[in-house]
């Protein structure tokens, strides 16, 4: 209540300007397929693809040839036009042991002393990550730019410290590549210095029944590469009261100058299958580049976490709509999250129109789009051409259209569509071949001359003609749910009083405002206030909003007439 200022006196008044003002959040793509490094099943976001490539890798060996993931392809397209964030899940087979990982053991300095000082792991799974072996003139045989060796540096038995050297696989004892360097460890867990505290312990273990990811180890993983699995024996109370370390009780278990036991080499690693030439380069409906659909169901379920994982593209590329429970998964993923659309491919490599129509059929849902035909990529690290499904290059699409305008408009046609990287489309689609497209809500990928392939159609997967049967408005409603229920969500368990209600307006208004000025709606209105809280819904600790939206509609038919008039005639006003 105001004060009645009648006689002098000092009068306070205080005016809350620290309340939380939204802006609408940065959000991407989420990727889910096989890669060459990182761990298995846990969702990890790069921010570029360099950054990528580091954790996930790029290119890898199989037999006598090179092959890239179409994973590694839809990331650096994702980036190349404008992303930003990226949420990376791997996939491995489901054969594979997924609690298996690389190890090796340290060499220590006494014949009474255990086995090993420390024991490490590296933070990526699989056989790729396996050089233990034979060495020649200090190169490990089975050494690769794709795993890392480990070196102890220095080690000193007066002081209890060690350095330890992160090494690429593939380097040799004459001409090191250190990738990391570790100085000053100990063995004490009672010490900042200690190893798993310093290099970091944690190794995830995700269950792929639940999508549950739970931790083992203490420490967060600081290096890029391995992990501390255990200190066989710690140095408790290594440093006496004089400040001293107990070098008689502890030297015989500091680890030696030099590498390992196996040259620093890891061994242990189990492969995630094994896959023919062929199967690297195309897709069929049980085996996408070596793995199962099944590989790509178990992932889905670790995207389901809304609260830890934020994405508005779910790209899996090689899931096409034939394979049916892999897509329905897709589909039930976004749907429950109701912040998400995802990109399909039509079909496999090979399918045609009739076909691609016909897989469109099966499926339901204004949160899914899907493409045709595949198209061929450069890949620069393979020095050719690869065929790709039409996923691995929409999510590039999308980044583009989200960067330079926003999610409301149509990612399609000449001046947002375009897709300069692709080499030549797996066939070209003409006027007939659209027509039959379109009407099957398949999105068709164009080729036009001195334009090249761009993607000419904005459709959802929705059968039933509406708004939300244009990728364009359904974005846009993924949109403003988000930023409005961020809004929201910072109104929970405030007083459903006047004041929250008019904070609530503050900042939606002028946000739906300014989407109205970019071009995304006609018209809005938001309505929070005593006509829908009414006493009852109040009572029933409810606080009730009603947003209304016109969104725009984009122009996909444009109609000339041109009129011929004869010689003197006037022209209508």
């Amino acid at each position: 209540m105001a004060e009645v200022i009648i006689s002098p006196g000092v009068f306070q008044q205080e005016t809350d300007q620290s309340f939380y003002n939204a802006t609408p959040q940065v959000v991407g793509a989420a990727l889910v397929g096989p890669t060459v490094l990182g761990v298995p099943f846990v969702p990890t976001y790069v921010t570029n693809y360099n950054q990528y490539k580091t954790l996930y890798g790029e290119t890898f060996k199989s037999g006598s040839y090179y092959y890239e993931y179409w994973t590694s392809l839809a990331a650096k397209e994702y980036f190349a036009n404008g992303g930003q964030t990226m949420l990376i899940t791997r996939i491995i087979s489901g054969s594979s042991n997924i609690a298996a990982s690389t190890y090796a053991s340290a060499s220590v300095t006494a014949s009474n002393a255990p086995s090993n000082s420390f024991v490490l792991e590296t933070l990526a799974w699989g056989n790729q990550m396996n050089n233990s072996g034979s060495q020649t003139s200090g190169a490990l045989d089975n050494g690769t730019a794709q795993n890392v060796r480990w070196e102890v540096a220095y080690s000193d038995t007066g002081s209890g410290v060690f350095t330890l050297l992160v090494r690429r696989g593939d380097d040799t004892t004459a001409q090191k590549n250190v990738l990391e360097t570790w100085s000053n460890m100990s063995l004490d867990p009672q010490l900042p210095n200690y190893i798993s505290r310093v290099i970091g312990d944690l190794k995830p273990i995700p269950d792929i029944a639940t999508g549950v990811i739970t931790y083992t180890g203490d420490y967060a993983n600081k290096s890029a590469y391995i992990r501390v699995k255990s200190v066989p024996t710690p140095f408790a109370d290594s440093i006496d009261n004089n400040g001293n370390f107990k070098s008689s009780s502890y030297a015989a278990f500091m680890p030696a100058i030099g590498s390992g036991s196996l040259g620093g080499a890891f061994a242990g690693g189990l492969a995630d299958t094994n896959v023919t030439k062929n199967m690297y380069e195309s897709a069929s409906v049980t085996n996408i580049q070596g793995f199962a659909p099944a590989d790509y169901i178990n992932a889905f379920r670790f995207l389901t976490d809304k609260d830890n994982y934020q994405f508005n593209v779910l790209l899996a590329p090689g899931i096409g709509l034939s394979i049916a429970d892999a897509s329905n998964a897709a589909i039930t993923t976004v749907e429950n999250r109701g912040d998400a659309v995802w990109i399909a491919d039509a079909g496999m490599y090979g399918t045609g129109i009739a076909a691609a129509v016909s897989n469109a059929g099966n499926f339901l849902s204004n949160y899914a789009a899907t493409y045709y035909p595949w198209v061929s990529l450069y890949s620069a690290g393979l020095g050719k051409t690869v065929w790709c499904p039409p996923s691995t290059v929409i999510g590039g699409v999308l980044a583009y259209n989200d960067s330079t305008t926003a999610e409301w408009f149509a990612p399609a046609g000449l001046n947002r569509g375009g897709i300069p990287s692709v080499v030549a489309p797996e066939r070209r689609v003409q006027q007939t071949d659209r027509d039959t497209l379109y009407i099957g809500r398949v999105n068709p990928l164009a080729t036009f001359p001195n334009v090249g392939v761009c993607v000419w159609g904005q459709k959802t997967l929705q059968k039933k003609p509406s708004a939300l049967d244009r990728l364009n408005v359904r974005r846009l409603l993924i949109a403003l749910k988000g930023f409005i229920g961020g809004i929201a969500r910072t109104l929970v368990f405030e007083q459903n009083t006047t004041v929250t209600r008019n904070r609530f307006l503050a900042q939606v208004n002028p946000y739906l405002s300014s989407v109205v000025q970019r071009q995304g709606l006609y018209a809005y209105k938001v309505i929070m206030d005593a006509t829908n809280n009414t006493p009852d819904v109040i009572d029933r600790n409810q606080l009730v909003g009603q947003i209304y939206i016109q969104p725009t509609k984009t122009a996909e038919f444009v109609i000339l007439n041109f009129n011929i008039l004869p010689t003197g005639a006037t022209f209508p006003a």
